[in-house]
């Protein structure tokens, strides 16, 4: 597997070095195990939900964490004590392995929900721009308004 250098990059061009971290992240996370299975819809014009296939596992033994724009949730299976009784498995295909599935998500984009149904954790996001970054319409003077610049009349 071939694996792209970044090195250019940093060293021409001045503040992308966010960029190239998230491309690199990329990069890493396509090496790894598909396990377990996921998806990412959209779910309205800034709302996305992802849904992970977590047959088996309880609400108490996943976590879902977001630091940084890092979403992270994690499986950790506890160990499967039938009030001490062995179990005889002829085959045995459910993956009941811990795992941890990581996801980079956009400036302003937030955990809205969660939940677990019938194996599949849903996880649901929106971006959420703070009121400074919304377009918002400046009025124009006319007339024998004075105009302002640098807080003197013109």
């Amino acid at each position: 597997m071939r694996t792209i250098d970044f090195t250019p990059l940093y060293r021409s061009a001045v503040g992308f070095d966010r960029l190239a971290g998230l491309l690199e992240t990329a990069a890493r996370t396509s090496q790894e195990g598909g396990w377990p299975p996921y998806n990412i819809e959209t779910t309205g014009e800034n709302a996305y939900r992802i849904e992970i296939a977590v047959a088996g596992f309880k609400p108490d033994e996943l976590n879902i964490e977001v630091k940084e724009n890092l979403l992270t949730v994690t499986g950790r299976k506890t160990a499967n004590d039938d009030a001490g009784a062995e179990r005889t498995y002829l085959h045995r295909g459910l993956a009941e392995r811990d795992f941890e599935r990581r996801f980079q998500l956009a400036d302003y984009v937030v955990v809205t929900e969660a939940g677990l149904d019938n194996g599949l954790l849903s996880i649901s996001l929106k971006r959420e721009l703070p009121e400074a970054l919304k377009p918002r319409r400046i009025e124009i003077a006319t007339g024998g308004s004075a105009t302002l610049i640098e807080g003197k009349a013109a």
